[in-house]
């Protein structure tokens, strides 16, 4: 299931700083990588258990279907701590660009490219307007981002410490 899960999330980190990145999509992620990590706590919990199962006859098949699990298991979650650590990325990546893209005009004419229009210089005063109508827009979006990057660092953290 956690295979299963990194799919979904990768699918997910593939949608994001496109038109499909909403709201809705990021809220989707965090619960995905939440529910990812609550299923890798159970699942090593449950190794753990199947490993201290009274010894039998069959002790070398169970040595060997407990090797296969842990590698399964470990390479699982590799997987998804490398996604995590993606996604973080992209939400900080998200963040630098809606950041640079905001920045009110200081006068220069080369600074009033924005989103692939020139400004002219005699529109400067309207664009700026438009710019800090922008921004505070922009700013709610950063506020957000930098929140759900604060929980994917947590969530990171917690998940390393919880399989060290």
């Amino acid at each position: 299931f956690i295979f299963k899960r990194s799919a979904e999330i990768q699918r997910i980190l593939n949608q994001l700083g496109t038109p499909q990145d909403t709201h809705e999509l990021r809220q989707q992620l965090q619960q995905k990588q939440q529910y990812t990590n609550q299923l890798a706590k159970e699942t090593d919990k449950y190794i753990k258990e199947f490993g201290s199962l009274p010894a039998t006859s069959e002790q070398r098949q169970k040595k060997i279907q407990k090797d296969r699990l842990v590698g399964e298991f470990t390479t699982a979650l590799t997987n998804f701590q490398r996604l995590q650590r993606q996604a973080a990325e992209k939400e900080k990546d998200f963040v630098a660009r809606v950041r640079a893209s905001s920045r009110i005009s200081g006068g220069a004419p080369e600074d009033s490219y924005k989103e692939g229009t020139l400004v002219s210089w005699d529109s400067q005063p309207q664009a700026q307007v438009q710019d800090e109508e922008i921004t505070e827009d922009d700013l709610r979006l950063i506020e957000e981002r930098e929140s759900s990057i604060r929980q994917l660092e947590v969530g990171i953290t917690s998940f390393t410490a919880d399989f060290r």
